[in-house]
């Protein structure tokens, strides 16, 4: 599967912005999802992730108040929904999917768990 990030952009504090990664090959369904970002200076980290059926989710402690994961297999995307952004959250922003159809409704937040990575897309929160 490919992945295609996009939706990044300039927001200012308290702003939203709604990503979605879009994913090209036979079928998205099978697959877990993941968001992660990295700042300028700093490792890449883990946002959220979401099951490939959809029916479990997770968030960092940083953005569970704020962000939601959600997807949509007949569309093959996922999406990130970023509300009440703060400066701290500037970054390029990656999604990544991991072929999960046999291993449960799992959700997966370690970057090695990930197969498949986007190429990012950038996300500026101005103060």
């Amino acid at each position: 599967v490919q992945l295609q990030a996009s939706g990044g952009g300039l927001v200012q504090a308290g702003g939203s912005l709604r990503l979605s990664c879009a994913a090209s090959g036979r079928t998205f369904s099978g697959y877990a999802v993941g968001w992660f970002r990295q700042a300028p200076g700093k490792e890449r980290e883990f946002v959220a992730a979401i099951s490939w059926n959809g029916g479990r989710i997770y968030a960092a402690d940083s953005v569970k108040s704020r962000f939601t994961i959600s997807r949509d297999n007949a569309k093959k995307t996922a999406h990130l929904q970023m509300n009440s952004l703060k400066p701290e959250d500037t970054a390029v922003y990656y999604c990544t999917a991991k072929y999960a159809y046999y291993s449960g409704s799992y959700y997966y937040t370690s970057q090695s768990d990930y197969d498949y990575w986007g190429q990012g897309t950038q996300v500026t929160v101005s103060s």
